[in-house]
């Protein structure tokens, strides 16, 4: 039976305080709550529940689940411009363009989204620098509205509520479909360069150096280390190239089939990980397949299962330019300090190519994204802290990896939120947005 619950798995929800109702194209209608106006229940679409806090849960409301919304409607090889319904993956849609020499124009660290979710959260990959956000490459979707209008949005029509809906946390209405532009590759390889760094100054070192000329650049950090490596790591950086074997699509053969003991990711085992990640070659060139380099996680099917059953929280937050390394440090050391390891670390540098969604999270500066387990107060204190330095630095954080952030928090990293509220839908709300803007009383 489906989970309907966040990829972070906190907050728990309880599987009868959502009520689930299948959207299916084209016979859809908002279900008839025989409530008045005040007590009805809410909606919020789910697709493919990959957001890692409460964006996609909604307590005592209902979950409009959009995974039957899973068909291709128009597909132009000849100008890669591709209309698809919006509970349609980006797996599902990979399998359709690799084929043709086509690739999507930016991808998060799963294939596992609905292009719906992509839009929601204005998603945001290893290619910010040069391409921007998923949302720069929509060119109009159909938003069904809980009074029944089906309006069209795109940049000329309707073009505040297409703005308020990129990033717009699922808001503003359901979307039923979509149509954006799809990038050309030269075949379904990347070139891959490995290189070691010692501390953060040579990671911005070498991430100034990439821009140009890498159009995919990341990072994984080792949280855990002290003093002059600080920050110390691996840079991973590539471009797409031709292929000489026709790609062969795989699902995933290792799962981790139960929740694995809470004393597993510890700042032991951890830091153990980090001294044999680290030690690879300094500098390491190679030709792989596209699969492992954007979603290297997919291949291990139910991997947040390794968290425990209490589940984990992750932080992703940005801090401006001018700010990233007194910030940055700041930060690393605050966590290698508390011990509580976070077993996925990475750090990016955004560009400043500008998203057209209003409440979009990515801007110019470095995003660090941290899993950490969840230890319950221990780890809030900690997320907190951190929400304490990213707000002096005048940062934000993603609410898409969110699951605690307060709303005088939310307020700061988001002023932009007094102009979205008009573009709400007002049959539609979230555990996410109860949370951080409570209704006035």
């Amino acid at each position: 039976m489906k989970q309907y619950q966040s990829w972070g798995r906190y907050p728990k929800i309880d599987k009868d305080k959502q009520d689930i109702y299948h959207v299916y194209p084209d016979s859809f209608s908002f279900p008839d709550t025989n409530e008045s106006a005040t007590d009805a229940p809410l909606f919020l679409a789910y697709g493919q529940g990959r957001s890692y806090g409460d964006v996609c849960l909604n307590e005592d409301g209902i979950l409009l689940d959009t995974q039957h919304l899973d068909h291709f409607i128009e597909y132009d090889k000849e100008k890669g411009i591709l209309r698809c319904e919006a509970g349609v993956t980006f797996e599902n849609i990979l399998q359709l363009i690799i084929p043709h020499n086509w690739f999507l124009p930016v991808t998060p660290g799963t294939k596992y989204v609905s292009v719906g979710g992509a839009i929601a959260n204005d998603v945001h990959g290893k290619n910010h620098h040069k391409a921007g956000t998923f949302g720069r490459y929509i060119l109009k979707f159909e938003l069904l509205r809980s009074n029944g209008d089906r309006l069209i949005c795109s940049p000329t029509e309707n073009s505040e509520l297409f703005n308020a809906t990129i990033g717009g946390l699922g808001l503003t209405g359901l979307i039923n479909w979509v149509e954006f532009s799809l990038k050309k590759i030269p075949g379904s390889n990347i070139e891959q360069e490995t290189i070691r760094f010692n501390n953060l100054k040579e990671f911005y070192s070498l991430s100034d150096e990439s821009d140009k000329d890498w159009e995919y650049t990341v990072a994984w950090i080792d949280c855990l280390a002290t003093g002059d490596e600080l920050g110390r790591g691996l840079f991973i950086r590539g471009n797409h190239c031709e292929s000489k074997k026709k790609h062969k699509f795989k699902t995933s053969k290792l799962s981790v089939p139960f929740d694995a003991p809470g004393f597993l990711l510890n700042k032991y085992t951890v830091n153990a990980f980090n001294h044999l990640y680290f030690k690879r070659p300094i500098k390491q060139f190679s030709v792989v397949d596209f699969d492992p380099f954007f979603y290297p996680l997919d291949s291990i099917a139910h991997w947040n299962r390794l968290y425990g059953k209490r589940g984990f929280m992750q932080y992703q937050c940005l801090i401006p330019t001018e700010h990233r390394e007194t910030a940055m440090n700041e930060m690393i050391a605050l966590i290698a300090d508390s011990g509580q390891a976070s077993f996925l670390s990475v750090l990016k540098e955004f560009g400043d190519i500008k998203s057209p969604g209003l409440l979009s999270f990515p801007r110019k500066g470095t995003t660090l994204a941290l899993d950490f387990p969840n230890r319950g107060q221990k780890t809030l204190d900690l997320l907190n802290t951190l929400d304490t330095i990213t707000l002096k630095y005048n940062g934000s954080v993603y609410p898409a990896k969110d699951a605690r952030m307060s709303p005088d928090a939310f307020a700061q990293y988001y002023p932009n939120w007094k102009e979205f509220e008009s573009f709400i839908d007002p049959s539609f709300s979230s555990n996410f947005k109860r949370r951080v803007r409570p209704s006035k009383k």
